[in-house]
């Protein structure tokens, strides 16, 4: 390969900086993090003595900037263990250290001059050869570059994250007119393959592609809101998860980016353009008014809207545009249309209802907002992208829009809109009306099975990366082998299969878990090497399901609850000692029944965002799935053969992961927490997790798969039961633990000792699950057990009782 990434560096150590070079070394790169020499020194530091030459104060903006990373939530590092792969220092003392770089990115501040001052010095130290790009959100790329060398244009791109780069999947790559093909072909496979991103090739316009389109969106939507005199929570209500946009809608995702760094967007593009579209691009006064009050959002503490706390809890008020005041409680738009739509099933269906509800105040300002935001995509489409479908990416991956702008025109109905649109009086692009006058009918359309898009006058393939797999295009591929309402068995090709898991809110149930045992078994007996556990929800598991086992303890019948406790035991026994290898594929939420799925599996192929843990714990239980025995001879497992054991060490350590119910904020965290061990594996990009799961499954067939041989397990018995019960109870004297939880931890410590015996008793794996079924049980039972579970279902978090 040409090119390589051994080392990186960042140019600027602020929120983005420094979340970047967070992004790079939670990916495993060393990467330099270089920031300007202060100029003067602080009251504190002129106390210590210190001077402008010490190395100390002339690193500090860097070093600041490193250590800011630990006090960020959500956090952009996946492990502590990142930040030592982040080497600080400054743009003064350490120029040389460029030169032994693969790729340089500057992230100062957004403006011109700035940005050519510094890409002078880069190009001053830097090797031939070496990868230089901008993170600009809006400055010309080819304007930055105009003074430096033959070879840096060659090798220069912007390269913009979207912030935080470690949670938003968008990387938009901005090549100049001197951009060598190779080092866009490279930043592309690399961006996507090492550092997980959702890569699309913009052109050199103001603000590229998301921006441009996400922050025209938002400013339609406030002068739609003036002119209808509705109020900021009444529009959010109506622009969030009911249209497919994201929970934070309008106003609350301008409280997160923060109100200056939207207007310094919005009068980027402002100042490129005009007329109409300069219009468009004007902040409205009252934003004006608010950011010369500081108003700026949650970096402030109050935007459009602000928390103040009471007695009682904390209440949101809103602002009023008219004089800047929280005068209002927050509130929603309800309507006719909304009522209507509650009863729609899909955000995609709700969209498309509202939009065409005439004469009611939800459907006119739906309707309004995405014809103007349709209209204005279409009319720039060329001018920001190669392909429509760069567009679509773009916003899904980088303002969390389940539908791109095309995608959303399919919805609606291009042709059907189009009429719509033009009888109000609005003008379309020239090219929507000749693809409509051609008989293209949607924008997208399946030729000959193959997905593409409409380009130029016909469908054009679209370009697909074989390691983003769409279960949902499998399907359709193929009948599927077995499906119920818990998942669907599908064949994915070169003797792999996967289970699809795809119930409400993939939740275990009996129906799953049938499932799981007809898969293990049809892969078993037939030609497939092994079976692969996963989907592409929103979650992967987040348990059993909570409300039917409360139903079933408050008709106390435990024979019923005893059989499915039981079922879900040898189901996941199933897993562990299937003949075939088994691969779980979590992501994000992974929580208690589903961590039990996942713990006895051939191997995990974890989603780098895959939050996991067993927490059973929060609604009066301990795991009931055999997720505590799996965590424990996990964690044995983990430790290397030349060090010596300590049983008591490793069953604390569960323990207290299983009593705290510790989830992890990572995969990362996952390993470290004993989760995940030597043979389990991480994806950075979530759409290459299923991929890499098939990789997984095959390298262990041809590695000569075998199932675990059964082993006893060794426990630590009664003096294991003693000291864990100790340290609950002085956790309870200390008033950090109630009665029901010291209960709950007894239970807990019960199953990890392996009942009645001596510390190092070697026992038979189901005699810890017979422990710990009877602990389940006697749990559910319990009135205060009951209570958490009932509070937990109607509000969402643990009851302390």
């Amino acid at each position: 390969m040409k090119y390589q990434m051994k080392k990186v560096a960042v140019i600027g150590s602020g929120v983005m900086g420094s979340g970047i070079a967070a992004h790079l070394a939670n990916t495993g790169i060393p990467t330099l993090m270089l920031d300007v020499v202060p100029n003067k020194l602080t009251e504190k530091e002129k106390a210590k003595g210190l001077q402008l030459t010490d190395r100390a104060v002339r690193n500090k903006l860097a070093q600041g900037g490193k250590a800011a990373l630990t006090k960020q939530n959500p956090s952009p590092i996946t492990s502590k263990d990142s930040l030592s792969l982040i080497e600080v220092g400054n743009l003064e003392d350490d120029a040389d250290q460029l030169g032994e770089v693969d790729w340089i990115i500057e992230v100062v501040v957004e403006r011109l001059d700035v940005k050519k001052q510094v890409l002078a010095t880069i190009d001053e130290h830097r090797r031939e050869g070496s990868i230089v790009s901008s993170n600009t959100s809006g400055i010309s790329v080819n304007d930055m570059i105009e003074d430096c060398s033959d070879d840096l244009k060659a090798h220069f791109l912007g390269t913009h994250f979207f912030n935080p780069p470690r949670y938003l999947h968008l990387l938009e790559v901005i090549p100049t007119s001197h951009t060598s093909d190779d080092v866009v072909s490279f930043m592309e496979t690399f961006a996507s393959d090492v550092l997980g991103k959702g890569v699309v090739v913009a052109k050199d316009t103001p603000n590229f592609i998301a921006n441009r389109i996400g922050t025209y969106g938002l400013l339609i939507s406030v002068r739609e809101m003036l002119k209808h005199g509705h109020t900021i929570g009444e529009i959010d209500s109506i622009t969030g998860t009911m249209i497919g946009r994201p929970k934070s809608a309008t106003f609350r995702t301008l409280d997160v980016v923060g109100l200056d760094t939207f207007i310094d967007v919005a009068n980027n593009v402002y100042s490129q353009v005009e007329g109409a579209e300069k219009e468009a691009f004007e902040v409205p006064d009252f934003m004006k008014k608010m950011a010369e009050n500081n108003m700026f959002g949650a970096k402030t503490g109050k935007g459009f809207y602000k928390k103040v706390k009471g007695k009682e809890g904390s209440i949101i008020y809103q602002l009023n545009p008219e004089t800047l005041a929280y005068d209002e409680k927050q509130n929603k738009l309800k309507t006719e249309a909304t009522e209507m739509v509650a009863q729609v099933k899909g955000s995609a269906n709700k969209m498309k209802t509202l939009y065409y509800t005439e004469d009611d105040p939800a459907g006119v300002f739906i309707h309004n907002m995405l014809s103007d935001v349709l209209l204005y995509t279409a009319d720039i489409a060329y001018d920001i992208a190669d392909d429509i479908v760069s567009i679509d990416d773009a916003m899904r991956w980088g303002f969390g829009w389940k539908q791109g702008p095309f995608e959303v025109w399919d919805t609606l109905g291009v042709q059907k809109s189009v009429k719509v649109m033009e009888k109000a009086g609005r003008e379309v692009p020239a090219w929507i009306k000749e693809m409509i006058d051609q008989g293209f009918e949607t924008f997208y359309q399946d030729v000959d099975g193959v997905p593409s898009y409409y380009h130029d006058g016909a469908y054009v393939p679209v370009t697909l990366d074989e390691k983003d797999i769409d279960v949902d295009r499998l399907k359709q591929a193929s009948k599927p082998l077995k499906a119920n309402n818990s998942s669907t068995l599908i064949d994915m090709g070169d003797g792999v299969a996967l289970l699809d898991f795809h119930g409400a809110n993939n939740v275990i149930g009996l129906d799953f878990m049938q499932m799981v045992d007809d898969a293990i078994e049809k892969v078993n007996n037939s030609d497939f090497v092994g079976l692969i556990i996963g989907s592409q929800g929103r979650n992967f598991c987040i348990g059993a399901n909570l409300g039917l086992m409360l139903m079933e303890a408050q008709d106390d019948n435990f024979f019923e609850l005893e059989m499915v406790v039981r079922k879900f035991q040898q189901t996941t026994l199933n897993i562990k000692y299937s003949e075939k290898p088994v691969v779980v594929a979590p992501y994000q939420m992974t929580l208690g029944g589903g961590a039990e799925i996942a713990l006895p599996a051939a191997s995990i192929q974890a989603s780098s965002e895959t939050y996991m843990g067993l927490v059973e714990f929060g609604v009066g239980l301990i795991p009931g799935g055999g997720g505590t025995k799996e965590l424990y001879q996990k964690q044995l497992r983990n430790i290397p053969t030349d060090v010596p054991v300590n049983l008591m060490d490793v069953a604390n350590d569960v323990f207290e992961k299983v009593a705290m119910a510790k989830v992890s904020t990572s995969a990362a965290e996952a390993k470290e927490n004993g989760f995940l061990d030597r043979g389990d594996h991480v994806s950075v990009h979530p759409e290459h997790q299923l991929y890499d799961a098939k990789q997984r499954v095959l390298g262990l067939h041809i590695a000569g798969y075998q199932a675990p041989a059964k082993e006893k397990i060794k426990v630590v018995g009664n003096a294991g039961y003693a000291a864990m019960k100790l340290g609950a109870k002085s956790l309870s004297y200390g008033g950090y633990a109630s009665d029901h939880d010291l209960k709950i931890a007894e239970k807990l410590a019960y199953v990890l000792s392996g009942g009645r015996v001596q510390e190092g008793t070697l026992i038979d794996e189901q005699a810890m699950l017979d422990i710990e079924r009877e602990a389940f049980l006697s749990l559910i039972g319990e009135p205060l057990t009951q209570a958490r579970m009932q509070h937990m279902l109607v509000k969402g978090k643990p009851l302390r009782n």
